[in-house]
């Protein structure tokens, strides 16, 4: 049988079990709450199937005719039934390390508490580790978030030989995963996967030295991080807006995105980037705005819309996964929320482009050496360079994020 564990039940986890369910690749699911819910059993059955974003689990797969796919519940085994699927849960323990998964004969473990995302911390870490899952039988274990390493000594990014751990976004790396020697997999994030989507076309086109800088502003979709009503900041909070109310205001905070893109993309080393981020109270639907300025070259084919819009209609048309979509319809954020598989949904229609010359005064360039600048007939240089701003949508929960980490998991299952 193949079995798959997943820890945590939030918002991730559950769309985790939904997504596996409806793609029928294992037998048995083996998710661990690590605590009780409700008052039985079946108050757990009631969350699993009931979704406020997405509606029913048997809505959500097989349409407004269906009925519940959830029966044959067991208490004591902790195990009922889903659409076929056994799906058992653990309610114990939340330290990977006391899990059991060699107990349930599970190998492979997605973990989606988003709180065990350092892979140096030993597995008998008291507050637990993601390499405590290893300890507790398991073979590999995928991540749901960036890596956060503690020990700024040891963050080698994953690319030290003796390292066991890598980040991948399907479509962009998945192949720098290597199963002889990777036992943790960094899914990345949500905003991570759609900004590499839109960057790679680019870069493939341009390459890297032709983009001078780029930046993105991802307007987000509420988390479960966030507060329903204002709450008193703990003791050492940094981030008082954190504690504001999710459903009444428009919230400034940070992304890790610029950090991550760099390990999927080690082009973007070469390139100026910032990430910023803005939170808005919907729940679900998200979009980035990326703007880039590239260097126009003196002869040939200007950087115009159609011309941006062009790179990314072919790479689409090319993306064997389809995770790259290209639309020129005019979306709104719930257009975006459940479609399949889609990293990014570059919306055409919006894309704007601006050329103008940048002035550089020669004398005033660092590094340039006087003998040099003497002799220049002028040192004013006039250097053409193009505005581009391209709009990226994405479903930061199920449609985008859960389906491309479920086929990074099937294709892990596959190679254990």
């Amino acid at each position: 049988m193949k079995k798959l564990g997943v820890n945590g039940f939030g918002r991730i986890g559950k769309l985790t079990v939904w997504h596996h369910i409806g793609r029928q690749y294992f037998d048995e699911i083996v998710v661990n709450i690590g605590r009780e819910a409700g008052m039985s059993l079946e108050d757990i059955a009631h969350y699993a199937e009931a979704d406020s974003t997405y509606g029913s689990l048997h809505g959500y797969l097989h349409g407004h005719k269906s009925e519940s796919l959830i029966c044959d519940l067991n208490e004591a085994d902790g195990t009922m039934m889903m659409d076929g699927v056994k799906v058992r849960f653990l309610r114990k323990t939340r330290n990977p390390a006391e899990i059991g998964w060699k107990d349930h004969d599970v190998k492979l473990v997605v973990d989606t508490t988003g709180q065990f995302l350092d892979p140096a911390l030993p597995p008998e870490t008291s507050k637990g580790s993601v390499r405590g899952h290893l300890e507790s039988g398991a073979d590999k274990v995928v991540v749901s978030a960036p890596f956060k390493i503690k020990d700024k000594s040891k963050d080698l990014k994953g690319k030290d030989p003796g390292d066991d751990w890598v980040t991948t976004v399907m479509g962009i790396n998945e192949n720098d995963y290597n199963p002889r020697r990777h036992r943790i997999i960094s899914n990345a994030s949500c905003t991570t996967t759609c900004l590499a989507h839109l960057m790679k076309p680019l870069i493939n086109v341009f390459g890297p030295g032709k983009i001078l800088s780029a930046s993105m502003a991802t307007v987000h979709a509420a988390t479960s991080s966030q507060q329903v009503l204002d709450r008193l900041p703990k003791g050492g909070a940094t981030d008082l807006r954190k504690t504001r109310s999710v459903m009444n205001n428009i919230i400034l905070t940070t992304t890790g995105a610029a950090k991550a893109l760099r390990l999927v993309i080690p082009e973007m080393e070469q390139i100026g980037f910032i990430a910023e981020s803005v939170r808005i109270p919907t729940s679900s639907g998200s979009l980035i705005i990326l703007v880039l300025n590239i260097q126009e070259e003196i002869s040939g084919e200007s950087v115009r819309r159609e011309k941006i819009n062009n790179i990314y209609r072919e790479a689409a048309a090319r993306d064997i996964n389809k995770y790259l979509h290209y639309t020129e319809r005019q979306n709104v954020s719930c257009d975006i929320i459940g479609l399949p598989r889609a990293a990014a949904v570059v919306e055409g229609h919006e894309t704007h482009t601006r050329t103008a010359e940048v002035t550089i005064n020669l004398e005033k360039v660092p590094g340039l050496e006087k003998e040099i600048i003497a002799t220049l007939k002028n040192t004013i240089v006039r250097v053409p360079v193009t505005q581009a701003v391209i709009y990226g949508w994405y479903d930061n929960e199920m449609g985008s994020y859960v389906n491309i980490l479920g086929d990074r998991t099937v294709s892990i299952a596959e190679n254990i």
